[in-house]
């Protein structure tokens, strides 16, 4: 839970790039029918001074989208939960996320990785636990992964909802074969980038400007890890959610970009 402090006049000015994510889930909390529920969020941005850049563009799609692919990967963490309940959680570039809070089981063991700063972040706003750790890392620099406290045989699942968004496709390729090496066997649940989402269509579907974009994103992983036992692609126009069922029946006539004009959540098995 958030930590209970004096409610003072200060206002932390967290970057934009952490506190946007952070307040799209505080607003989805307000809907009626919000596809995420974050009071911690909520709690949390209370404390932050929001910068005008939070608000620029179609912020109702921009927040409806993020929410889905949190959910998504909420749905997936709690997944492999219900399997393994005492396996580990790497969050990759966890930024302001509050999935721990979201979804501990009250066994499982979670590691937040993500560079300095941010994790300083994550310190002033968040509570910590016996059973969730900050790790100082990133996508780019993998030798975190030999500082692990992880057995071999322990049931892990590693979790990168926003990093790869900002990460080139031969980064993307670089941080994914490295899981594979040193990883007997895992689970990922990552989000890619589709090749026309930063389009102006991607854009009014709430997309914004990636660093990488793949027709395919599904191949695309099976490709850096061939050796995978399963790969599985989950759209945000797959929810059952009435306010994507514009853009639902516009792809009715055009499903091969369904994978193309937004991010879409993969998860692998190796």
């Amino acid at each position: 839970m958030v930590a209970r402090q004096k409610v003072s006049g200060h206002r932390y000015q967290v970057p934009v790039n952490l506190l946007q994510p952070l307040w799209f889930r505080s607003q989805e909390s307000l809907v009626d029918d919000g596809l995420v529920y974050d009071p911690i969020a909520a709690t949390a941005c209370q404390r932050c001074q929001l910068a005008p850049e939070c608000l620029s563009g179609d912020i109702d799609q921009k927040q409806l989208l993020h929410a889905t692919l949190t959910q998504i990967c909420d749905e997936r963490v709690n997944h492999f939960l219900s399997q393994h309940p005492d396996g580990w959680i790497i969050n990759v570039g966890a930024g302001l996320d509050t999935r721990f809070y979201r979804v501990d089981n009250g066994r499982c063991h979670w590691l937040e990785l993500d560079v300095t700063e941010n994790l300083l972040w994550r310190q002033k706003l968040f509570h910590k636990s016996e059973r969730y750790q900050h790790i100082c890392g990133h996508v780019d620099d993998l030798s975190w992964l030999e500082q692990l406290p992880i057995s071999e045989k322990t049931p892990v699942l590693i979790v990168c909802e926003q990093a790869l968004l900002d990460c080139s496709e031969k980064q993307v390729g670089k941080f994914i074969q490295a899981l594979g090496r040193h990883f007997d066997s895992a689970i990922a649940c990552i989000v890619l980038a589709g090749d026309r989402a930063s389009t102006r269509l991607g854009e009014k579907m709430g997309s914004g400007a990636y660093s990488h974009g793949y027709v395919s994103p599904g191949d695309a992983v099976l490709n850096y890890l061939p050796w995978s036992r399963w790969v599985r692609t989950f759209s945000p126009l797959d929810r059952h959610c009435g306010r994507w069922k514009f853009w639902q029946r516009w792809l009715t006539k055009f499903s091969s970009f369904k994978h193309r004009l937004t991010p879409v959540v993969i998860q692998l098995r190796w």
